[in-house]
């Protein structure tokens, strides 16, 4: 039986500094699954890029990377901390791995799940991006006047009075709306959600506990 092809990893390695350059190279030039392009080829599947920290020169290179690209990005690093995480990944960055840390079996397996499509961070930093992305949806939710359900509290009167099984003219006696504005409102809470009619909303509401 034939076995199936596993296709060579093409990787482009840059770094800060001509030593930590060296000395990627070598480790991913020992991986069968993978081929270390010459520093005058550009392109590539991903993209493995060093530097002592996450500053205005490192971002301005990923970015160029990015906007030529679209390749993702291994980051190795001697530290970051969370805002730098978040600008990393508007960079395109899927891995960060801490230098002293980096061997040939870590660096390849980082570089081929990126390549999947996959993310790997530390513990410490998955934690922090969690936390930071969801302080930044509750801001997001808070200036909008939505909460976590993303309903307004006037969908949520209307959506308990539906609930209750009142029809729309009697939704809108209730609320002292117009039949067109309950309509209105209904109709917002189904495209904004994506939810398909009145039990999917309800259904909705009930999940997030704001009925």
């Amino acid at each position: 039986m034939t076995q199936a092809l596993v296709k060579t990893l093409d990787v482009s390695v840059q770094a800060t500094d001509p030593l930590t350059l060296a000395g990627l190279t070598v480790l991913l030039a020992d991986r069968p699954e993978l081929r270390v392009l010459p520093q005058d080829e550009a392109g590539g599947d991903v993209l493995v890029f060093a530097a002592d920290r996450l500053d205005a020169r490192v971002v301005a290179a990923l970015r160029r990377s990015a906007a030529a690209t679209r390749r993702p990005v291994v980051l190795v690093l001697d530290k970051i901390n969370d805002s730098e995480l978040l600008l990393a990944v508007e960079c395109r960055v899927h891995s960060v791995l801490p230098r002293a840390a980096v061997t040939a079996e870590r660096l390849s397996r980082a570089v081929t799940a990126v390549a999947a499509g996959d993310g790997m961070l530390p513990p410490p930093l998955v934690g922090d991006l969690l936390e930071h992305l969801r302080s930044l949806q509750q801001r997001v939710l808070d200036e909008a006047g939505l909460n976590a359900a993303g309903l307004t509290p006037r969908e949520i009167d209307v959506i308990r009075l539906m609930a209750e099984g009142l029809e729309t003219t009697e939704i809108a006696a209730k609320l002292c709306y117009s039949e067109r504005t309950v309509k209105g409102i209904i109709h917002t809470i189904t495209r904004r959600l994506g939810l398909r009619n009145r039990s999917h909303i309800i259904a909705h509401a009930m999940r997030y506990g704001v009925i």
